[in-house]
């Protein structure tokens, strides 16, 4: 048995059809390169941020042991007087590095929440 030809307008829609899937599938692919840069983006931003505070705590640390070596020496004088404004010194200082370090931490904390699928 011969199948007879079908109708122009079945081929039409089987062909408008294709178009359509084609037309979806080339959307859904931009809308993911857009939402992998998007990731990328804020990966980047998240790795740049704690880069610097880590950087920031880093420096005040070394300034840390800096004012330690100089409240040593000072303490060696007599007076209490150096020893107190020594502490004063070391006290903020372990304070700000301590802050900037949670800041760093909560920023990684964030990239690898927005990360997650």
């Amino acid at each position: 048995m011969v199948e007879a030809p079908q109708p122009d307008g079945h081929d039409e829609s089987v062909r408008d059809s294709i178009a359509r899937l084609y037309a979806d599938g080339r959307a859904y692919a931009e809308a993911e390169v857009e939402r992998q840069k998007r990731r990328a983006g804020i990966a980047a931003a998240g790795v740049r941020d704690a880069a610097l505070l880590g950087a920031a705590a880093l420096m005040l640390s070394f300034g840390v042991v800096v004012a330690v070596l100089v409240g040593l020496i000072l303490s060696l004088a007599p007076a209490l007087g150096p020893l107190g404004a020594t502490g004063a010194v070391l006290g903020g200082t372990l304070l700000a590095v301590l802050i900037l370090l949670l800041l760093a931490k909560a920023r990684i904390g964030r990239m690898k929440r927005a990360m997650k699928p």
